[in-house]
């Protein structure tokens, strides 16, 4: 197989077929359908977002949440389903859910290999039902992610619905801070922390600038106070990231992060924190005056870098909704002319 995409890559060459004839709207429209359709990880939203900016497509939050309301769930795979991948292999793989799809895809799409998607999944079969699921009979009527915003993300959070207990969809509760990772390890399973099941764990300052690198800490523990009495999820806020096999009621990627003052920096224990998934809404219930106040009186971490890789890393990265992408890599292909050579 190595042997193979190498020798692909020296063709695409020869053939003159660029990147930006792949990656094209529809492509990525392709991309984010299956990815709704698989319960995909909640990465891939910032590694799709970032790809089409570089290839200048402007991609943003809305088109994930137009098309997860609209195409189902289909793999019945953990951390969403009672499966796991290896199942869904045998069932028939991607090109089996595809097919399951074909009537949502851009079918024309050109692909890596010189076929079409159509192309690609002529011949694809589904060997188990209960695993990838048909359209009319989805584990999920909506896809695997839902996009949230309000007053606690103004420019958008993440959440995987399918992962979570249906009870925390719509929830109230008083938040429970963690002003950075180290705050978290230290205190979390205090037998003094005050929380109980209807707390909003809130974790600060672990977005792409504040990790920096938006480290998976996303999946806050539940502290082993709730777990000793049966609890086993609860909901969890923060700018950072999680693997798309963990589960739980954990809103990742708010935007703007808590690094650079937005509106998560300011969360303090007791304030109330509204979650509704199905009107795709996340609020920190709290006056604006009171907001105001503590806007004034809020200074910026300490960076950690100084110098180096590290130091431009964190003075370029794009926020979550962005695609933490370095800004200047993203726009028209193109724009930058090869050097002149003598």
């Amino acid at each position: 197989m190595a042997s193979l995409s190498g020798r692909r890559a020296v063709d695409l060459v020869w053939e003159d077929i660029k990147p930006t004839d792949i990656l094209t709207e529809d492509a990525f429209e392709n991309a984010i359908i299956v990815q709704m359709a698989i319960g995909g990880s909640t990465n891939g939203i910032i590694h799709l977002t970032a790809l089409a900016r570089r290839a200048g497509i402007p991609m943003d939050l809305e088109i994930f949440d137009k098309v997860s309301q609209s195409i189902p769930l289909l793999a019945n795979i953990k951390p969403s389903g009672k499966y796991v991948m290896e199942d869904f292999y045998y069932a028939g793989g991607l090109r089996a859910l595809m097919k399951m799809l074909e009537s949502r895809l851009h079918l024309g799409t050109q692909t890596i290999n010189g076929k079409t998607v159509q192309d690609n999944l002529e011949g694809a079969e589904v060997y188990n039902k209960d695993v990838i699921r048909p359209i009319k009979n989805p584990v999920s009527p909506a896809g695997g992610t839902a996009i949230l915003r309000g007053s606690l993300a103004p420019n958008g959070a993440v959440i995987k619905p399918t992962a979570a207990e249906k009870r925390l969809w719509k929830h109230k509760g008083l938040a429970v801070v963690f002003k950075d990772i180290r705050d978290l390890k230290a205190r979390v399973d205090s037998k003094d922390l005050e929380v109980t099941p209807d707390s909003i764990l809130v974790l600060q300052n672990a977005g792409p600038v504040g990790g920096p690198g938006m480290p998976e800490w996303g999946q806050l523990p539940v502290p082993k106070k709730l777990l000793d009495q049966g609890v086993r999820d609860i909901v969890r806020i923060s700018d950072a990231r999680m693997s798309g096999t963990s589960y739980g009621a954990c809103v990742l990627h708010v935007s703007p992060e808590a690094a650079l003052g937005g509106p998560l920096a300011l969360v303090q224990d007791g304030d109330l924190i509204e979650l509704d998934v199905e009107s795709r809404r996340l609020d920190l219930l709290v006056p604006e005056s009171e907001l105001d106040v503590r806007r004034k009186k809020w200074e910026p971490p300490e960076a950690k870098a100084r110098r180096g890789y590290a130091k431009l890393y964190t003075q370029h990265v794009t926020q979550a909704h962005e695609g933490c992408d370095f800004d200047f890599l993203q726009g028209t292909p193109g724009e930058t002319p090869e050097p002149d050579i003598f």
